[in-house]
């Protein structure tokens, strides 16, 4: 049975101190400190390293960091660049949105707060995919002001270290307070940062590392001995799947012919292949007549390959059409040189693909059978 927690425990001194001071200790002697967005910490940079590690592990989200930085160096730079080129710097992080509320949220703070970030919680937490965390994360790392954070890490820092075992609404209200209560007043920007290191380098989903954490000697997910049953796994639901064919229209000039998708949605507002649910060779050569205005054209299918997203499965059937479509009405449509792409949000998948057609064109062609 997990020890059940109804409300959060008024903290004494001594404990918060215990808390507080364990922490800060440990990240003087290991926490990490030399990260990119850890030096010159403006709000910008810490805003844009705290959206990439989202879903993103420090290693890779690294090299995506120091490109998206050079490139819009400042809030001005992002807000008045393409989407496509926002996307584009994006392309491989996954979860797009993130890309997309960036650059929603850097012409807001252009447009509302003169390119500046606010000074409040609340007011950081109004923009375009920045909730309460992020914003404490924002304002705590780059300024020094004491706010709390919950990201993922240090859920499960104070899951277990309280033995909290559910994760819900009524949960993350009290791991809320028992943040609000440990959270320092002095160097609240080492605080928050070591809480994040700890999650994500000891108190690791799997295998802890519990010999090795500050907070052993008070944490009672570990005084049970299974601090691994914090916080409670989520029973995971088989995940449907759906299929699609894409549509890779080749012209004589080696021009590949791409889609943008819609902005809501999987992959939204990034370019893909024309896409249709035509699973059979017959059905498909009717699609490609009655939509696409090709007709005679042999179609080469290529092997299946999936793609895995967050709530289904996808399947993906590339078919090559050496033609030139002559119906493109009310489709966000353009035609790209396979050998010099030009820069376009592109889904990692896709981006592959688009460099396996491009291989295979350059070789027919030397061939000479187109």
């Amino acid at each position: 049975m997990h020890a059940a927690v109804a409300a959060p425990e008024i903290m004494t001194k001594k404990k918060a101190f215990y808390f507080s001071s364990a922490v800060l200790d440990w990240f003087d002697a290991h926490g990490r400190k030399h990260l990119p967005w850890q030096q010159n910490t403006t709000p910008y940079r810490v805003w844009i390293s705290e959206i990439m590690l989202q879903q993103t592990q420090v290693a890779t989200a690294i090299p995506y960091y120091a490109a998206f930085m050079q490139r819009f160096p400042d809030v001005q730079a992002l807000a008045a660049a393409p989407t496509d080129e926002v996307l584009h710097l994006w392309t491989g992080l996954g979860y797009y949105a993130r890309a997309r509320n960036l650059h929603k949220a850097a012409r807001q703070l252009v447009e509302k707060f003169g390119g500046e970030f606010p000074r409040t919680v609340e007011e950081v937490s109004s923009l375009p995919g920045i909730g309460p965390s992020t914003a404490g994360a924002i304002i705590s790392l780059s300024r020094q002001e004491r706010a709390v954070i919950m990201d993922g890490n240090v859920k499960r820092v104070l899951s277990r270290f309280h033995a909290v075992a559910e994760l819900g609404s009524a949960q993350d209200k009290i791991l809320w307070a028992f943040a609000g209560q440990h959270t320092p007043h002095k160097r609240v920007h080492h605080f928050n940062q070591a809480m994040m290191d700890l999650g994500a380098t000891l108190c690791t989903r799997t295998r802890p590392s519990c010999l090795l954490c500050p907070l052993q000697t008070q944490c009672m997910a570990l005084a049970e001995g299974e601090p691994t049953a914090y916080p409670k796994k989520k029973v995971k639901k088989a995940i449907p799947e759906k299929s699609t064919s894409l549509l890779m229209f080749v012209n004589e000039q080696r021009e590949v012919l791409l889609e943008q998708r819609p902005a809501p949605g999987i992959w939204g507002g990034l370019w893909s292949f024309p896409e249709t649910a035509a699973g059979d060779a017959v059905t498909l050569r009717q699609i490609l007549k009655l939509d696409w205005g090709v007709s005679r054209r042999k179609t080469e299918a290529w092997p299946e390959r999936g793609h895995t997203f967050s709530h289904y499965h996808l399947r993906m059937q590339p078919v090559l059409v050496h033609a030139e479509p002559l119906r493109v009405s009310e489709r966000a449509l353009r035609w790209c040189k396979l050998d010099a792409l030009p820069a376009l949000g592109l889904p990692a998948p896709i981006k592959q693909l688009l460099r396996e057609l491009a291989a295979h064109e350059r070789a027919v062609h030397e061939k000479g059978d187109v």
